[in-house]
Formats: C-alpha cells, structure tokens, sequence
C-alpha cells in the first residue's frame, strides 16, 4: 500500500489476477480479525516511546464510500445530510513531545453501524454508547505506552467528557482537551482570569481556510469541574481538579472567524511560559489531521475502494491505517531532525538488507556520505531515496513521496527475493 500508494485490489497484485484473488481472500478469511490487524499497529510504536515524553493524540474520522440503493455493501449510515454510508475509524497517533515526530500508532477502533439505536444514550451505560472510545482508546495507551517517561493524551471538542477526567489522569498520564460546551463548575470562573500574555502564532490550511497568523491573547487558572445533573454515574468523584486556559484572538482580520480556544488540562500552570507549552502541544494535534489526508484523498484514498462488504471494508482499513502512519514517518525523517530509530517503521530484518545498501550507496566525497545515525528513521529514508533515484547531495530537492514510492517499490522487491529464497543476510 506505501508503495503504490493504493489500496486497490487490483494495483496491489501488480496487475496480477492470482494475487489481487489471494488478496482478497485473505480478508475474507475468518482467522484475520480486525481486533487482531489494530493490535499490530503498536507492534514497533511500543518500543519507539521509551524514556520520552509521548503526545498521544486520539482522534475519529468517518469513511465514506460510495454505494447505491441496491448496493449498500452492509455499509451503516454515517455522518449528516444525504445519509452517506461508511465506517467509522478511530485512531491514536504517538508523538514525539519534543521533536513532534511521528512514532506510530498506539491504538483505535474501527466499526460499522447497524441500524439507529432507539433508546435514549442516557439510558445506555457508559460502556454502551460510541463516546466510550475515548475513554477505552486512553485506557490502551496506558499499557501500550508504559515505558514512556510521560504520556499526554491530547483530543479535541468530542473528548471533553466528564469520566474522561475523573478517570484517566494519574501522575505521568496527563490529558489535554478542548472544551466543546459550557461545564458545571464547583469552583473557579474562567472570566474572572486576567489576560496576561499575547502570542503571535502561525495557524495551517484546514477545511477551505487559509493558512495565516494570529495574535492570541492567553489567559488560565484553575477550575473544579462538577459532574453533570443529566447523567450521573455513582462511582465518579462529586468534583475534579483541572487548569483551563482561554486563547482568545481579540483582533482577528475582517470576515475570518476569530481562533477561540478553551483548553483543560491536568498538567500544572506555574506562569505564562507552562500555558503556552500547553498550548504547542495542543497545536501538534493536526499532526492527525494529516494522517487522515494520507489515508483519504491525499494518500492511498480509502474511500475510492471497491472492495464488495463491510466486513472486508474493515480489514482493509485498518491495514491501511498502518500503512498510512509509516508514509507519514517516512516524510517527517527526509529533513534528518527527528531521532527516531528505523526500527519503529522496518523489521529486523529489512534492517539488515538497509546495512548493505549504506555500503552500495556510500560515496568517495563527504557530500555523497548518508549524513545520518546508522539505523537511524532518517538513514533509512535517505537509503529509500536513493533507491527512488535521488541523487543524495543536501544541495538537491529533496526527495518527495514520488522518490520515496519508487525507492519503497525497489526496497520491498529486494526484500521479498530475499525471502523467497530463503537467504540470510549476515
């Protein structure tokens, strides 16, 4: 699927009819289970977050694909408007805190809907209702990130829920999350906070909106949050301890909506400096919001598949989720900033075959020489390009997804000979 990039049947068995059908029948086969296929994208990302400080950022994205009345596929509805059908997928990506280099992903689900459920969600348990994600998803990264220094779970709006709060914070497992209403409070009031910072940041391109700057006013303190009247749970805490930040742009330009965020957090605000930390990591949430372009129409467009039922819909996404967030590092590891060792995107194996190609690729001149720790991500990606026909001198382009498609296609070929005849690479 990297190589491609794709996730067409028919592209991905070479034009081949035995292997687009041997593909196929490997996501009809029972023993392959889409719990099993989401255990495996933490695979390398458990062993990549040792000793850091990781921003686990969670998020939901629906996938919609094209049916028609006579062929919904088994497809449920997804979405508002026209009633489009499709699944649902939702993931958490590992970051660097520091770096913001894409780690892996950590954990997610992925489902199909089955009709509308009738009863009132209030009358649901909490385990029952589809929210419940981000409390399970969090609760996986706490066992899949365990020998991170430090994890912070970043979400946006949907993820401010109450039980969220009173029971996923511990000492090194802290949270971050936009606020998407306005919350009881035992204690505290965030219009009494006083301005007392101002920022100038640069905002990405999202949904028709154009990159620009914006001068953002800062304002925080602490707040209690109570539970909500509505829908009381007997084993949650009458109140829980948090800090709310206000980042307000008081001058926006005209006809722009103005950036207005209210974040909370369980990480301690000593002054203005510890805020605004909390707001950089909460800016690397977009970071998700490319994963999903690579998967969607940027990428291996997901949603173009033809693939016939739901069920191998499934399968196929969560492959291609994997498939996603190693194009992703790949990318991130061109410029060489990041720290990540290669391992976190190859197998033992593929490692070895990367050894031979440093001696292949290595030139007679410093600026022909692979400028990069060995076994490093970012020495593997310059090997990947070298095969996709850059010419590795830092004075080039550098390479794009083109050069890394081509470089993967030789790599993985290479790789497959290798196996196919048995050979052991010393």
């Amino acid at each position: 699927m990297v190589v491609c990039p794709s996730v067409c049947l028919r592209r991905l068995g070479g034009g081949k009819r035995p292997q687009e059908v041997g593909f196929g029948r490997f996501l009809a086969n029972p023993k392959v289970t889409v719990e099993r296929l989401i255990a495996g994208w933490s695979d390398q990302t458990a062993g990549a977050v040792a000793g850091r400080h990781v921003l686990a950022i969670q998020d939901t994205s629906e996938i919609s694909f094209h049916t028609t009345t006579e062929r919904r596929r088994g497809l449920g509805e997804i979405g508002k408007g026209g009633r489009p059908r499709g699944l649902l997928l939702h993931a958490m990506l590992a970051l660097d805190a520091g770096t913001g280099s894409c780690l892996g992903l950590v954990g997610g689900q992925i489902w199909n809907r089955h009709g509308r459920v009738p009863a009132d969600r209030h009358a649901r348990s909490a385990e029952k209702r589809e929210s419940h994600r981000w409390v399970a998803t969090a609760e996986q990264a706490k066992e899949m990130l365990a020998a991170a220094a430090q994890v912070t779970v970043i979400a946006d709006r949907e993820s401010d829920i109450f039980a969220v709060w009173a029971r996923l914070p511990s000492p090194d497992f802290h949270l971050i999350v936009r606020v998407m209403q306005d919350r009881r409070l035992a204690d505290g009031a965030v219009a009494a906070f006083p301005f007392c910072a101002t920022r100038g940041i640069a905002l990405p391109e999202r949904k028709g909106e154009k990159a620009r700057s914006a001068k953002l006013s800062l304002r925080f303190g602490k707040v209690e949050l109570a539970p909500p009247k509505n829908d009381p749970a007997p084993d949650l805490p009458d109140r829980v301890a948090l800090n709310c930040l206000e980042i307000i742009e008081l001058d926006p330009p005209k006809g722009v909506e103005p950036v207005h965020w209210r974040l909370l957090t369980t990480h301690s605000l000593v002054d203005a400096k510890a805020a605004w930390q909390i707001v950089d990591w909460y800016k690397m949430r977009w970071n998700i919001e490319q994963f999903w372009r690579l998967l969607k129409r940027q990428g291996l467009r997901l949603e173009d598949s033809q693939v016939e039922t739901a069920e191998r819909l499934l399968k196929l996404t969560a492959i291609a989720a994997k498939a996603a967030v190693l194009t992703m590092q790949l990318l991130q590891a061109r410029d060489g900033t990041g720290k990540e060792a290669a391992s976190v995107a190859f197998a033992p194996d593929e490692l070895a075959l990367f050894e031979k190609l440093d001696v292949k690729y290595r030139g007679r001149t410093d600026l022909q020489q692979n400028p990069h720790p060995k076994r490093s991500l970012a020495w593997a990606a310059w090997l990947v390009a070298r095969l996709g026909g850059w010419d590795g001198y830092p004075s080039s382009r550098p390479p794009g997804p083109i050069t890394f498609k081509n470089g993967l296609e030789q790599f993985r070929a290479m790789a497959n000979a290798l196996k196919m005849f048995d050979v052991c690479i010393p």
